[in-house]
């Protein structure tokens, strides 16, 4: 680097932008370049001039993504920072896997700019770690262009390249699984193979099987040996969804492999090495549930190495029309009539509270695609459906509120109270209490679609408490979208 002030090379090509930029940087302390074109660019990098690049990715001549292979293959300690209004995933994770210092979606923040410029040429004077190979995934992972998702994206694309256990937090439909995918799929281990496992999803004497596997006669039932999670996760992601819901002698064996990096079998005494990478998630407070005595904490410091939360729709508002107009479309390629929304639906979308989260707006708009012969959806149809699902967004949810059980005999006992009649005799009390608990089980389980973790949520209930009273009532789950 020059022992003047270093030399920062500018390309976009609206005037505007260059012109801001410049002020800002000189201000900064810094010598700039500026240019409206790749070729110009190019030039001055072959030249040998700069220290430091900041370029645009759509210009008149070249994409500059599409230049960072050939700055990077001349000169590999040249840092390069990305700007972009094309602000979604994809150009994050590109801009990453071709070599970019970091990546700035427009409108950004000058002082933003003038900071990540300082760490850049900070670290030009460390040798630059070769990029991640794309893979020419073209459909978007992730949908949004609001300024919370764009946080997301710049995230995403640090990790990528790294094997950093991550920790995905945010309420239930948010896409927790999406991301991990995005972690996976274009990360160092993408031809490995993704393994998920749903801790909620799986009877508790069950986990350490089905996460470490067990040998022949490990216990009753056990005929043949059989690999757990772990194993198939070989060179891979092992992805642990409601992470919150693993039990505490499954939390103890977890904390032994991420202190270890080996396991064994059940029943089994020869270790074996893990080489995952793992990526947890939850829609529940950890911290909660460690001041709870639920949860280690000294598992919750190996898994919470780099923590993502992931905002609910509502924090999000903006991304709404973007995203009904993508599960529109891909309604449309599953067969599906192909469907716009008008400007008043898209509006009145952005009004509700959605906390089913982009699962539920996915799963209305699938709706809305199948039953309304219209070609463009408008404020009528949209109202119909979120008021024939507006009663189920009163039902309670977990997180220490209270059971279905406990909910129903609270409003039991206001009833009998405010009539004056005391509590009813007991058998009469468990009568009442049936018949008012089968119908709301099965009318939430026709909202969920049959989706019987998502249910279990809203009611309040365990998911096994819920497969229990599914069947003790003898309710029909028809299974559906999800």
């Amino acid at each position: 680097m020059s022992t003047t002030a270093p030399t920062i090379l500018i390309a976009d090509d609206d005037r505007a932008i260059r012109t801001v930029l410049s002020q800002a940087l000189t201000r900064a302390g810094y010598e700039v370049r500026t240019t409206s074109n790749a070729a110009t660019l190019w030039n001055w990098v072959a030249e040998g001039a700069g220290d430091l690049v900041v370029t645009d990715v759509v210009m008149p001549d070249e994409n500059g993504l599409d230049l960072l292979p050939r700055i990077k293959k001349i000169r590999p300690d040249l840092r390069v920072i990305v700007m972009s209004a094309h602000n979604t995933v994809l150009t994050a994770l590109t801009a990453a896997q071709r070599g970019a210092f970091d990546y700035l979606p427009k409108p950004f923040d000058l002082k933003d700019l003038v900071n990540v410029v300082g760490r850049a040429l900070e670290a030009s004077r460390q040798p630059a770690s070769p990029p991640a190979e794309a893979d020419g995934r073209e459909k978007l992972p992730l949908i949004g262009r609001s300024s919370a998702m764009q946080d997301i994206y710049r995230v995403l694309a640090r990790l990528v390249g790294t094997d950093l256990t991550v920790t995905i937090t945010g309420e239930s439909g948010t896409g927790k699984e999406l991301v991990a995918r995005v972690l996976h799929d274009f990360g160092k281990r993408r031809n490995g193979p993704f393994i998920a496992i749903n801790m909620a999803a799986i009877p508790r004497e069950l986990i350490e099987s089905e996460l470490f596997g067990h040998e022949k006669g490990a216990f009753t039932g056990a005929a043949q040996r059989m690999s757990g999670r772990f194993e198939q996760a070989e060179g891979g992601t092992l992805f642990l969804d409601e992470i919150g819901d693993m039990p505490p002698e499954a939390q103890t064996r977890l904390l032994r492999v991420l202190q270890e990096g080996e396991f064994t079998t059940v029943g089994g005494r020869t270790p074996i090495r893990a080489n995952a990478r793992i990526i947890a998630a939850t829609h529940r407070d950890l911290t909660q549930l460690i001041r709870q005595g639920l949860f280690r904490e000294d598992l919750y410091y190996r898994l919470n190495v780099v923590p993502i939360r992931l905002p609910p729709l509502r924090e999000r508002l903006d991304d709404i029309g973007e995203l009904a107009n993508h599960f529109l479309a891909r309604a449309g390629e599953e067969g599906l009539p192909m469907k716009t929304l008008s400007g008043e639906a898209i509006e009145r979308l952005k009004r509700h509270r959605w906390p089913g989260n982009v699962r539920e707006l996915e799963n209305l708009i699938r709706r809305l695609a199948a039953l309304y012969s219209e070609e463009v959806i408008g404020l009528d149809a949209i109202e119909q459906e979120l008021a024939e699902t507006k009663p189920l967004q009163s039902v309670p949810a977990t997180n220490g509120r209270e059971g279905l059980s406990a909910m129903v005999d609270r409003h039991l006992r206001d009833y009998f109270n405010a009539h004056g009649d005391g509590l009813p005799a007991a058998g009469l009390h468990d009568r009442v209490l049936q018949e008012v608990e089968r119908p709301l089980i099965a009318i939430t389980l026709e909202a969920t679609r049959g989706n019987q973790i998502r249910a279990a949520e809203l009611l309040g209930l365990n998911r096994n408490t819920l497969r229990k009273k599914i069947k003790e009532l003898d309710i029909q789950v028809v299974r559906g979208l999800k």
